[in-house]
């Protein structure tokens, strides 16, 4: 059975790409099962998959994210990873299906389990915005707040891989494609993806008729808003938007053209410079690293919250 992607909401487990990509798994939190269940949910993923990669959002509830390290601690398991990230909602969600898309392929749960950094930034998330007067996950200037009280203003907003953000001019649905000032849209991504969009209580096709013609993206689909998405930016008066490669073979190349490791704490593969499984940073070798390896060192994406509770062999 391939490794085993969790995640601890059911909105964060976006329809399969194709009949090959597993399903992804719904870690219930602290509100819904007690610790005793925890243990045997868990316990009972390890023995059928051997591995599991649980991603951890940094917006998570901190009583659902205790959970999460109270049970790896327990359990004194070494094939746990808990992977934390920065990104958005539904660019999460997207993460979470580009693991679940890898997990069946030739890569060790270690090699997977890192490639979360590394993945998270060819991620473009973003949002169409309302109002941005109380929006704190990117910077937002003096006139920008200013203008969040103007009627029906619109901001598109970039959050990930760097922050960016537009006023957009006119009123309308479309918006239109330059900002105030001359500002344009926020830069797409340079390589082939495909828009996956949420809407909230923001009536805007701009989403759909102005940024997926601007970056050039090969498909747009439509999901359900996720749930914690109002509360990440901020407001419900937003369509909230993530591109990113849906192509399994490219996903694949992107990971394996990274050099591999072995964690000098637990021993699993790694690409990188820390551990996915026991968060052990990587000692750098005294050899130059080779050019042909990306930096996955990146913005918008980290490690397990807090210091790794290092398992036992």
């Amino acid at each position: 059975m391939p490794t085993a992607i969790a995640v601890t909401s059911a909105d964060l487990v976006l329809p399969a790409p194709d009949r090959h990509t597993p399903a992804g798994v719904v870690l219930h939190p602290p509100e819904q099962l007690d610790l005793e269940g925890a243990l045997a949910e868990t316990t009972a993923l390890l023995e059928r998959h051997g591995h599991v990669v649980a991603v951890v959002p940094t917006w998570l509830p901190a009583a659902t994210v205790r959970r999460l390290h109270t049970v790896r601690a327990i359990l004194e398991s070494d094939r746990i990873a808990l992977i934390g990230t920065d990104l958005p909602p539904l660019a999460t969600a997207l993460l979470v299906r580009q693991l679940r898309q890898l997990s069946v392929c030739d890569f060790s749960p270690g090699i997977i389990a890192s490639a979360a950094r590394l993945l998270s930034h060819y991620i473009y998330a973003g949002a169409l915005l309302g109002t941005v007067a109380k929006l704190d996950r990117v910077p937002v200037g003096l006139k920008a707040h200013a203008r969040s009280w103007s009627p029906n203003a619109q901001f598109a907003v970039l959050a990930n891989p760097e922050p960016h953000l537009v006023k957009l001019g006119g009123s309308s649905g479309g918006g239109g494609a330059h900002g105030g000032g001359g500002a344009v849209l926020p830069p797409g991504p340079g390589f082939a993806t495909h828009l996956t969009f949420a809407r909230g209580q923001l009536a805007s096709d701009w989403v759909t008729a102005e940024l997926a013609p601007a970056w050039q993206v090969q498909g747009v689909m439509e999901n359900p808003l996720p749930a914690d998405s109002p509360a990440w930016w901020a407001t419900g008066k937003l369509v909230e938007f993530a591109a990113a490669i849906p192509d399994i073979a490219m996903l694949y190349q992107l990971v394996a053209s990274v050099r591999r490791e072995r964690c000098r704490w637990c021993g699993a593969e790694l690409i990188g410079d820390r551990c996915g499984f026991c968060a052990a940073p990587l000692v750098a070798p005294s050899s130059a690293p080779s050019a042909a390896a990306p930096s996955t060192a990146v913005p918008g994406a980290r490690s397990a919250e807090g210091p790794a509770s290092r398992p036992r062999s």
